[in-house]
């Protein structure tokens, strides 16, 4: 690779970083539905055809931004999850770091968690992304699992199995017994999760609670301890 070829990409990838951050402000203001190619291309002094080598739709921007979005997301509840920390004190701190994160990002939030975009259909490409935060969720049951410190669910969960086959290829194939379940209990603490920070971040708390920080810990160890999980609550 020459260093012109290398002093290109380098050019193009910081230009679609203004671009997106551009949009970004445009989420923020107008929402995802209303996002427009041409009005990103006109604050930032560019021309829509110049703009369409990048992004050739609203949709193939507004995918890049559910990409990061689920990226940034994952990458957070990654970095949380200390391994030196027990299951139960991990997933506590996987929790509060997504919440953090989503209270300083809420319009990404909403992207990726709130209603859909209409007329967007999302491509397969934000699929593995999408998955980081729920295969955090798994490994953190799993290593309960491993180490001896999942219990048993407050109501076990009934089969068949509940998940279809396309989480068990993601996650490379059916738990063993007799933790057969843990996917299943890695969603229950992934919807538990979404859940709760969607409530506060979208104003369904105003006013509910005298400490939303710490209610938050609560139900988190209301989720947890529900699918043998136990949190170190104070």
């Amino acid at each position: 690779m020459t260093a012109v070829q290398t002093a290109r990409q380098r050019a193009r990838r910081e230009l679609e970083h203004v671009i997106k951050a551009t949009a970004g402000r445009h989420l923020a203001e107008s929402g995802a539905a209303a996002l427009s190619l041409r009005a990103v291309a006109r604050e930032m002094g560019m021309a829509s055809s110049a703009l369409y080598r990048y992004y050739p739709s609203r949709d193939a921007l507004l995918t890049a931004l559910i990409v990061d979005a689920y990226d940034a997301i994952g990458e957070t509840a990654e970095e949380a999850a200390d391994p030196a920390l027990a299951a139960g004190a991990r997933w506590l701190a996987v929790c509060r770091s997504v919440r953090g994160w989503a209270l300083v990002h809420p319009h990404e939030w909403a992207l990726v968690y709130g209603s859909p975009v209409p007329g967007y259909a999302a491509p397969a490409d934000t699929v593995e992304p999408a998955t980081r935060l729920s295969r955090v969720m798994a490994a953190v049951v799993l290593g309960a699992a491993e180490d001896g410190t999942l219990g048993v669910p407050a109501r076990p969960l009934p089969g068949p199995r509940l998940v279809t086959d396309v989480v068990l290829e993601m996650a490379g194939g059916p738990p063993a017994p007799p933790y057969d379940d843990v996917l299943e209990r890695s969603v229950v603490l992934l919807v538990a999760l979404v859940g709760a920070v969607s409530y506060e971040l979208f104003g369904h708390s105003y006013s509910a609670f005298t400490d939303d920080a710490a209610w938050f810990d609560v139900a988190m160890a209301v989720a947890a301890e529900g699918v043998g999980l136990d949190l170190p609550l104070g």
